[in-house]
């Protein structure tokens, strides 16, 4: 791909990844205009703010210690008052009063906590100017220091050096400053972003819809990854990259002039060698952003098979599967080596030739300005200056060049991150990107039909990414109080049939409804135990302050779990429930979650597969009495007695209805 579309690209979508943090994306553009427009409108307060605050100190400073102002700032309130004078300083204000123009026309768009980052960035962008203009003060310092040295002026040297103290006295606080509100506003804008993601994550299923690991699919890999931790580096990078740009724009603007006031052709040779070495580096750490991409992939399914490890370890263990499961791990392993290893090929090439660059530009200022020190046009001091002044320059204008390796991650992490999420927004509605703030609980909510039963007219039913049908043109009503029993071969599409009732597969032909969320429940054969105490597991998905602890008790009991009571009469204890429970124990423990909600309609996947025939007809007893609707995969024959019809199905599209009475199992 052509190298200025690939960045034009990458550059698309690090404003998608970006940008709504600070100013939401305008619906059907892509452009940045009023982004750029508010970046420009805060640098041009924060100038001109600098201006105010530093003419404020010297007038302040005057007044109150007035020798020790010209001991400390020599020069400063004549360069002030010059600025004042001159159309600079007025135009200064004129671009101030205009960025505070702007960014009142975009009140309205930087409502819910939004102006909150924009003044955290103008704090930081002011930080950074002063510490630009404190560095171009300390370059001067040098020069009278090594002048002082070469005229033995001792009286010079200790007030030259008082002034250095000075400058750090003010640009340790400063750098402290700087250093906690950068992190602080990646992790104000990490939280956003994460909660954001997660949000989407969650709508309409995304979660569900995707396939994460698939590895020979082309679905977004380890959400988990992309939401925890490339959410994290990609907001601190972004935060460091962008002060560390701002800085090197400000640094170079303020040493070129001093160079300048040196050597012109000291100015021109820097950026011919700065342009020059640039130039190879880019080309030659192409290469570096899709090994870093892969990298990342990689690593993230290694460490997905050990998580997968760890919570089979008992299945693992029965099996003795160690071997297999090392094999597997080992491969995972080795592909993240395999590609570590030519990523640390290219890195060392690369840092062969940023080595060579540094080392040749450490003595071009002295071919420049020896001769004219030789011809006494300069004095001493300026080899100094001048070698702070050009690895000052040198330094920013070489950003690319010291971080290549850091801007090719950054890069991969920007296409894992934007890809994911333009996934999961087109999954979640697909105008996500418009959305004023994160989304909340009420657009985790599925679209259902209302309806008083569950309806099915002339369904197709074909498995998501395949072409079998499994059932053709089904006509079915489930209502109130109604008893339908799935059976069919294994594979025949039972548990699909099921998922087609609940809502998590769409027909592929024909219209099904279904009653409102909340009025129906899947119960699948192994119940979903999610990390949180035995309330929260009872209880969910509504909320644990709905019941009290008799109710919880009660319903325990009722489900036939008395000792569970007994074991833990504390209900909010925490524990590792999926390893602690038995199957049979936790489809017991879904039974009883059942209860609680009290929905109109369940369906059941083989939800009694781990219990004996006594404790199943119980419990099916139960859903009989409360007047339950229900749905139900099974293999036993005692299930026969708790259905009303039997739905047989083949696997090859073609079904049939009839009594459960004159269903025969086994036939």
């Amino acid at each position: 791909m052509n190298p200025a579309k690939a960045l034009g690209e990458q550059l698309v979508k690090l404003q998608r990844l970006a940008q709504p943090y600070f100013l939401p994306l305008e619906e059907g553009r892509t452009g940045g205009g009023s982004f750029l427009l508010l970046l420009a409108a805060l640098l041009a307060i924060v100038v001109g703010l600098t201006l105010v605050l530093l003419t404020g100190a010297v007038a302040l400073s005057g007044a109150l210690i007035p020798k020790l102002q010209g001991r400390f700032l020599p020069g400063v309130p004549q360069q002030v008052a010059s600025l004042w004078a001159s159309p600079i300083g007025w135009v200064l204000m004129a671009l101030m009063a205009a960025g505070v123009f702007c960014f009142w026309l975009y009140r309205g768009q930087l409502r819910q906590g939004r102006w909150v980052p924009w003044v955290l960035l103008g704090v930081i962008a002011l930080l950074i100017l002063v510490i630009n203009g404190i560095n171009v003060g300390i370059s001067f310092v040098a020069r009278n220091v090594d002048n002082s040295l070469v005229a033995y002026d001792r009286d010079g040297f200790w007030k030259t050096v008082a002034i250095y103290a000075f400058c750090l006295m003010l640009a340790l606080p400063i750098r402290a400053l700087q250093a906690y509100l950068i992190p602080r506003l990646g992790l104000l804008w990490r939280e956003w972003l994460s909660s954001r993601l997660l949000g989407r994550y969650l709508s309409n299923r995304a979660y569900y819809e995707l396939n994460p690991n698939d590895e020979s699919s082309e679905e977004i890999d380890n959400p988990d990854q992309r939401i925890s931790q490339d959410t994290a580096s990609f907001t601190s990078t972004s935060l460091s990259v962008s002060v560390e740009i701002l800085s090197a724009l400000l640094t170079f603007v303020s040493f070129v002039l001093v160079l300048w006031s040196i050597n012109s052709k000291l100015a021109l040779l820097l950026l011919v060698y700065a342009v020059t070495g640039t130039t190879l580096i880019v080309f030659a750490s192409r290469r570096l952003v899709a090994l870093n991409y892969q990298q990342l992939k990689l690593e993230a399914d290694f460490r997905y098979g050990l998580v997968h490890i760890r919570d089979n370890a008992e299945s693992i263990a029965f099996y003795r599967g160690e071997a297999q499961e090392g094999k597997e791990a080992q491969r995972r392993l080795g592909g993240a080596i395999s590609n570590y290893n030519r990523l640390i090929v290219w890195e060392a090439l690369i840092s062969v030739i940023q080595r060579s660059y540094d080392y040749f530009s450490r003595f071009l200022p002295w071919l420049v300005i020896a001769p004219i020190y030789f011809a006494k046009q300069v004095d001493f001091g300026v080899f100094g200056q001048a070698s702070i002044a050009f690895s000052q320059v040198l330094f920013s204008v070489s950003y690319i060049v010291n971080n290549v390796d850091r801007l090719a991650a950054f890069s991969a992490s920007i296409s894992r991150l934007e890809g994911f999420q333009s996934k999961i927004d087109s999954l979640a509605g697909g105008h996500a990107l418009m959305d004023p703030a994160p989304a909340t609980a009420g657009a985790f909510e599925v679209r259902q039909s209302s309806s008083d039963a569950i309806v099915l007219r002339h369904v197709d039913l074909v498995p998501p990414r395949t072409g079998r049908h499994l059932i053709r043109d089904l006509n079915l009503t489930i209502g109130p109080g109604d008893r339908l029993l799935v059976v069919g071969p294994s594979g025949c599409g039972k548990t699909s049939f099921l998922r087609l009732v609940s809502g998590l597969w769409p027909p592929a032909a024909g219209q099904v409804e279904r009653p409102s969320v909340g009025e129906l429940m899947f119960i699948p054969q192994k119940p979903y135990m999610l990390l949180g105490s035995l309330r929260e597991q009872l209880c969910y998905p509504q909320s644990p302050d709905k019941f009290s602890d008799d109710q919880l008790r009660h319903v325990l009991e009722q489900v036939r779990l008395p000792d569970l009571v007994r074991r833990y009469p504390d209900l909010d204890i925490k524990q590792d429930w999926p390893r602690l429970l038995s199957l049979g124990e936790q489809q017991r423990l879904g039974f009883a979650r059942l209860l609680l909600n009290s929905p109109r309609f369940v369906v059941l996947d083989e939800a009694t597969s781990a219990l004996d025939v006594a404790t199943e007809q119980a419990l099916y007893g139960m859903l009989v009495d409360l007047g339950m609707g229900f749905v139900s995969v099974g293999h036993r024959p005692t299930l026969r007695d708790y259905h009303d019809i039997v739905l047989e199905l083949d696997g090859t599209g073609a079904w049939r209805l009839m009594p459960s009475s004159s269903y025969q199992f086994g036939r």
